[in-house]
């Protein structure tokens, strides 16, 4: 919570650093039994990646701080990151496989199932699942909050978030959708971890019923707004910016927002998001600007 003289790019890189550190200490090692296993987990987790959703986390806590256990809230914040990053990648794992979209590049590596092999990504992916409910458990809150934390990171990773999009996503290929299908497909299978990240940081922090109404609003049109950038990037950066096989989604024929407005109105439409969700921040004044910070670089990343 001490580290708003920062400038936003040191500060970015300073928390991906402290989370790896965080998730790095509460992984199994990988000289555990079962040692393949461990060693799978720890390559799908650590050493590369931008952080996002634990920034956003960190973030949204450090914007409803109004005083108290520093202690406590910096453990609980450090968890309820630690625990959104174990969900997405194991959702990465798992998207990485041959039945799902059968990719061989992530973050700049071989996948799990290359580096290792199908069965072994697929637990690896099991046991990431609960070890982040395992997080979420141990922070040192008010159990009230903890159960609160719980129930929105798995409304956002099962069957009504993360994994429901996933499921539509699959059964679209090669189908026409309209806007307004995309939207639902997308907010639930991007959105809703992102927006997830946002709401863990206010409960973890105790933020009061409006100040949750107005990083709800500011985590819809962010979480929206990072898969719209995601579509265009498929499409403009090379697999070196990338960290994974760019034009996939054209490949398979997968709807997107480029494929259905345009790669220019999708960026105009991402620029939307973008402004709709600075607007969302004004009711939190300055403790918002890691907040505000975080919505310009998710947007203006594809310039």
């Amino acid at each position: 919570m001490k580290d708003g003289h920062l400038a936003f790019e040191e500060w970015l890189v300073q928390r991906a650093q402290h989370v790896e550190s965080v998730l790095d200490e509460h992984m199994p090692a990988a000289d555990d039994v079962p040692m393949r296993l461990h060693d799978a987990m720890r390559y799908a987790v650590l050493g590369g990646g931008k952080r996002v959703r634990a920034a956003l986390v960190y973030a949204a806590g450090a914007a409803c701080y109004t005083g108290g256990n520093t202690i406590a809230l910096d453990a609980s914040l450090d968890r309820a990151a630690a625990a959104v990053e174990l969900v997405h990648a194991y959702s990465l794992v798992h998207d990485d496989l041959p039945c799902m979209d059968d990719d061989t590049l992530r973050r700049g590596r071989p996948t799990v199932h290359i580096r290792y092999d199908e069965a072994t990504a697929m637990l690896a992916g099991d046991a990431l699942q609960p070890l982040a409910f395992e997080l979420l458990a141990e922070m040192p809150i008010a159990p009230a909050l903890v159960v609160q934390a719980v129930y929105v990171l798995t409304r956002a990773s099962g069957s009504q978030g993360m994994a429901g999009g996933q499921a539509i996503d699959l059964q679209s290929v090669g189908h026409a959708l309209t806007r307004d299908e995309l939207q639902i497909m997308h907010s639930m299978k991007t959105g809703a971890m992102l927006e997830a990240s946002v709401a863990l940081g206010g409960i973890v922090a105790g933020a009061s019923s409006s100040t949750r109404r107005a990083l709800d609003a500011y985590a819809q049109a962010i979480g929206l707004a990072f898969q719209v950038v995601d579509d265009i990037l498929d499409v403009t950066a090379d697999s070196a910016a990338l960290g994974k096989t760019p034009g996939k989604d054209a490949a398979e024929n997968k709807p997107t927002y480029v494929s259905l407005l345009g790669l220019e109105p999708a960026r105009a439409f991402a620029e939307e998001l973008r402004l709709a969700a600075l607007g969302a921040l004004a009711p939190l004044g300055g403790t918002g600007a890691r907040l505000a910070q975080l919505a310009d670089f998710i947007v203006l990343r594809d310039r």
